[in-house]
């Protein structure tokens, strides 16, 4: 008499919720990407808002502090922190903007633009590592989560919680 196989654990992924999967993931990314760029001297914060800063470069645009705040959703409070040590490093200029003195705009130095491309590729293949269980970046079905993920970013939340109605 042979003993039946164990039973299959269950998926974790079926009895989790889809606010703890965001969440996990995106840990996940952050932490892949940030162990990927600290050869480059960057973390990930860094890296979003340097490669960001490369790509509004290359369409011809100079963001303010503030638009690249905006373009990343990060903290405009720490964008400037971020671009400030950025520039101390030699990687991003910052100048006043010519039609409104109060802000700043962002440009990468030579130098930033170098690491920034090195760090973009690194990223990159990272990123064909994630999407590989999806078929890799150019299948449909990645596709396809790409544009769940930006219409997911794109929907709007209620920063009310049941929480404030409990406060004196």
């Amino acid at each position: 008499m042979t003993a039946a196989p164990p039973p299959n654990p269950p998926d974790p992924s079926e009895e989790a919720t889809t606010g703890f999967l965001v969440w996990r993931l995106s840990t996940k990314w952050r932490v892949a990407v940030d162990r990927a760029v600290a050869p480059l001297g960057m973390t990930h914060a860094q890296y979003a808002l340097l490669a960001s800063l490369y790509g509004m470069a290359r369409a011809g645009r100079r963001p303010s502090q503030r638009q690249l705040a905006d373009h990343t959703g990060l903290e405009p409070l720490y964008v400037s922190k971020l671009a400030r040590a950025l520039e101390s490093s030699g990687l991003v200029a910052r100048t006043r903007d010519p039609d409104d003195p109060r802000a700043m705009q962002l440009s990468l130095t030579e130098q930033g633009h170098e690491v920034t491309g090195r760090a973009i590729t690194t990223v990159q293949h990272l990123l064909d590592q994630l999407l590989e269980p999806l078929g890799g970046q150019e299948d449909p079905r990645a596709r396809q989560f790409t544009r769940d993920l930006a219409t997911l970013l794109d929907a709007p939340l209620d920063p009310y919680t049941e929480n404030e109605k409990e406060q004196p």
